[in-house]
């Protein structure tokens, strides 16, 4: 029963991205709420400036609504939406500031990080007032270890980690909702694997409600999700991370978005102390651009690394 209710929500999810997307995006073109591009990026990526973002509103939306009609009320689902929801309306602000000013730059950095760190400490806060283990598990080993009260910090650092990482995706027509569905529909695996079938449902919904908007933001996209719908993206999938104790399996599960951060860092320090670049340009799906692969042959290259990592991590927490 819990897997027919799984499946049902990813296709209600699916059906309510796909009924929005038609609705959201004229709508989002009369508000003229188009897309700033960055100069110094990809200069292919210049006939895109105009196309209409925030679409991860309907992302946002779909996957409320559809968690809300087939999940429990209880305090498990109050933290799963609130890590995608809250960041969410970060990515929110930071996307209207971008459009309201005309610039490529929303949000400061500190003001970023510090709605960030607040939605971080409320859900640290209510994984307290729920009993979560302050244990984290070794995949593979199953060996043990209680944190303690470092857990929280943990969880702050995986939650600014990730939503970042996912984040830094979003720089390709259906890149981050490829991606992003594949790490999901890996952890919904985990949570029915471990009779939790709420966060099967959160996760399920979040599938669906990326799919559905993936078929207005595949190449050539019709609707950018924005900071709004990455930063959600992101929060959730840190969430469902947490409560199905799986935090260490991220790393694999969600190795695109890992290697995606580590490739703007490695560039970052690399230009910082030597005065050199690692890749013609960060994050590394750019570099790939520049080397003259085409943008779908990039997004389905970094799909079927995001298959592979998800199968591995599956196959190390003994699903499969």
């Amino acid at each position: 029963m819990d897997f027919k209710i799984v499946m049902i929500t990813l296709g209600v999810s699916f059906l309510l991205a796909l009924i929005m997307g038609p609705l959201g995006i004229p709508l989002l073109r009369r508000l003229k709420f188009g897309q700033q591009i960055r100069t110094d990026g990809p200069q292919g990526h210049l006939k895109k400036a105009g196309t209409p973002t925030m679409g991860g509103i309907i992302i946002m939306l779909a996957l409320a609504l559809a968690v809300l009609r087939f999940g429990e009320k209880n305090l498990e689902t109050v933290i799963l939406l609130l890590a995608s929801l809250g960041y969410g309306l970060i990515g929110f602000l930071d996307d209207y500031i971008k459009i309201l000013f005309k610039r490529s730059l929303g949000l400061t950095a500190r003001q970023k990080l510090f709605g960030q760190l607040l939605i971080a400490a409320i859900v640290c806060y209510l994984l307290v007032l729920s009993g979560h283990s302050t244990e984290i598990r070794l995949p593979y080993l199953n060996v043990m270890f209680d944190l303690g009260w470092l857990y929280f910090p943990f969880v702050v650092f995986l939650m600014l980690g990730t939503s970042n990482a996912v984040n830094f995706t979003d720089g390709l027509d259906g890149l981050l909702a490829g991606t992003s569905a594949i790490a999901f529909g890996a952890y919904a695996i985990i949570a029915l694997n471990n009779t939790q079938p709420n966060v099967a449902i959160f996760s399920a919904a979040m599938v669906g409600a990326v799919l559905g908007f993936l078929v207005f933001n595949a190449h050539p996209a019709k609707v950018f999700m924005g900071d709004t719908g990455s930063l959600g993206i992101g929060g959730g999938l840190v969430a469902v991370a947490i409560l199905t104790k799986a935090e260490i399996l991220l790393a694999l599960i969600g190795g695109v978005f890992l290697i995606e951060i580590l490739s703007v860092i490695i560039q970052v320090v690399s230009f910082k102390t030597r005065g050199k670049r690692v890749f013609k340009m960060s994050p590394i799906h750019h570099h790939f651009e520049l080397v003259g692969w085409s943008e779908w042959r990039v997004v389905i290259s970094f799909w079927t690394a995001g298959l592979i990592l998800a199968g591995v991590g599956l196959y190390i927490n003994e699903v499969l």
